[in-house]
């Protein structure tokens, strides 16, 4: 008996009216390749006027047009950053905070302790990260989901994931159940 549930995510994300942003990890079907993917959505004007910039070793966000940018704060971030044989995937700028902890000798979710929720009440939108850990001929990943506790933000629940990869298979995680004011995390 399989106890394990995969589920199609074309088919998750049709049934979300706004997942917000969203990071899969997992391998290919022939198990030869990781695989990663980050999405973002919004729902403010400031939120829309985004672009992805690749730079090699890194991928950043820019505003499409920066007259139009209310607070650049949340929106402007490397969402993907390399650091030695880990790939940093994150929805904000802890990206960074991925980065300098392992610069500093700390691992993934000790580095997001320093972290929480985006402060953008009454939403609080949860900081979600990935790290894929290379090694000469596999992989690792651990994923990451920093949520408020409450409706009220006053503390931070945190959740890390840790995966072997398997062929075919991705896990996922996205910012939002639905749309909503505020938005249900």
């Amino acid at each position: 008996m399989n106890i394990y549930k995969t589920r199609d995510v074309g088919s998750v994300l049709r049934k979300n009216t706004y997942p917000g942003r969203g990071i899969i990890v997992g391998q290919s079907k022939n198990g030869k390749y990781a695989v990663t993917a980050y999405f973002i959505m919004g729902r403010s004007e400031n939120s829309r006027n985004r672009v992805f910039d690749d730079f090699g070793d890194k991928v950043m966000i820019y505003p499409f047009d920066a007259s139009k940018v209310k607070d650049p704060s949340l929106i402007i971030y490397s969402p993907i950053r390399k650091y030695e044989n880990n790939l940093i995937v994150t929805n904000g700028d802890q990206t960074d905070t991925v980065y300098d902890g392992l610069a500093a000798g700390k691992c993934f979710s000790k580095a997001l302790t320093a972290r929480c929720f985006e402060p953008d009440a009454p939403n609080f939108t949860p900081r979600i990260s990935a790290m894929l850990t290379f090694e000469e001929t596999s992989f690792t990943y651990q994923m990451s989901i920093l949520k408020s506790a409450d409706a009220e933000g006053s503390a931070c629940n945190r959740f890390t994931f840790s995966y072997a990869p398997i062929a075919g298979v991705g896990h996922f995680l996205h910012t939002y159940n639905c749309d909503g004011n505020p938005i249900p995390t």
